[in-house]
């Protein structure tokens, strides 16, 4: 005997016809989205940027290192603003290619490494572009060399005068001022290795020298001072003026040599920088390699051509 359907079986027919009409929907939705043209033009796109961002993350190190060796402030803000205008490039676009991925697991596992790649290159370079805009080495070196180097001079040449003023002084007159000049210029030229040395032990080692020759310098002044005869000389006050000079700004170099600026740039530069630079744009060609391995989609209009077309018989 036939039955008719009570109405619970209706009500399971009827949501059996809606879910079955929404997956049909879904459907068609999906592939009006992913039809072969748009499926080139998207590929094309995650191409794009891929490449935009490669040329973006090269032209961001181009700048980090003309900021790193550039030798005035104004030079090294303004590479620096450029290299991180295009490291924001890069995170912008990477956004976008985030937002455009398409399906592919290997694709997204690919900008998953890079995204993690480049987080480690954006702090190396802030760390980096912070230290390049100081230029603590350059000022120093500028310094040890221009304004220092003249109050040195002038210690000397004074020293030198006051010798030929009293060269029938007694011979320890003459030896102190004679190991003054000496451990003045061992001061000076100890500022150079000093500014460009990179270990703070060598440093160390440096500043100890300077010091021992200071208190040569200084305990000859002092032993020329005592004696009535020699104390009121003009070329000996002028000495010891010039010498006090030199070494306030000698205090004033060691203490931006110290900071150092300059070398750690360049050493990040040429080291970490590098290589994290070189990680991401391997992580970007491999992208690239991924997004332009996919399979082109067959177009209506040009259907991919599977045998060779029958060639005409006369």
């Amino acid at each position: 005997m036939k039955l008719k359907p009570g109405i619970g079986d209706l009500i399971r027919m009827g949501a059996g016809a809606g879910v079955m009409l929404v997956l049909v929907l879904l459907v068609l939705r999906y592939q009006g989205e992913r039809s072969p043209a748009q499926q080139i033009e998207r590929k094309a796109q995650k191409a794009n940027l891929v490449e935009r961002m490669r040329y973006s993350l090269a032209s961001a190190s181009e700048a980090e290192k003309s900021a790193v060796l550039a030798v005035t402030d104004h030079d090294s803000k303004a590479f620096a603003d450029q290299a991180r205008a295009a490291t924001a490039e890069v995170e912008r676009l990477r956004k976008v290619l985030v937002e455009t991925a398409g399906p592919s697991q290997k694709e997204k596992e690919l900008l998953a490494s890079f995204s993690e790649r480049f987080t480690d290159y954006q702090r190396i370079d802030r760390d980096l572009l912070a230290l390049a805009v100081k230029n603590t080495n350059i000022k120093a070196f500028a310094l040890a060399f221009g304004p220092a180097d003249q109050a040195a001079k002038e210690a000397d040449s004074s020293m030198s005068r006051f010798l030929t003023k009293h060269a029938s002084s007694p011979q320890r007159v003459l030896l102190l001022v004679a190991g003054a000049q000496a451990a003045l210029l061992r001061v000076e030229t100890r500022l150079a290795p000093h500014i460009a040395e990179q270990s703070d032990a060598k440093m160390d080692e440096l500043e100890a020298l300077m010091a021992k020759d200071d208190r040569e310098v200084r305990a000859a002044f002092d032993g020329l001072a005592a004696r009535p005869d020699l104390r009121a000389d003009p070329d000996l006050a002028i000495a010891s003026t010039s010498y006090a000079r030199f070494s306030e700004m000698r205090t004033q170099i060691l203490a931006l040599s110290r900071e150092n600026t300059n070398v750690r740039s360049l050493t990040i530069s040429l080291d970490q920088k590098r290589n994290a630079m070189l990680t991401c744009q391997d992580a970007l060609f491999a992208l690239q390699q991924e997004i332009a391995g996919e399979p082109a989609p067959v177009t209506p209009s040009n259907p991919r051509k599977l045998k060779a077309e029958p060639q005409p018989t006369h």
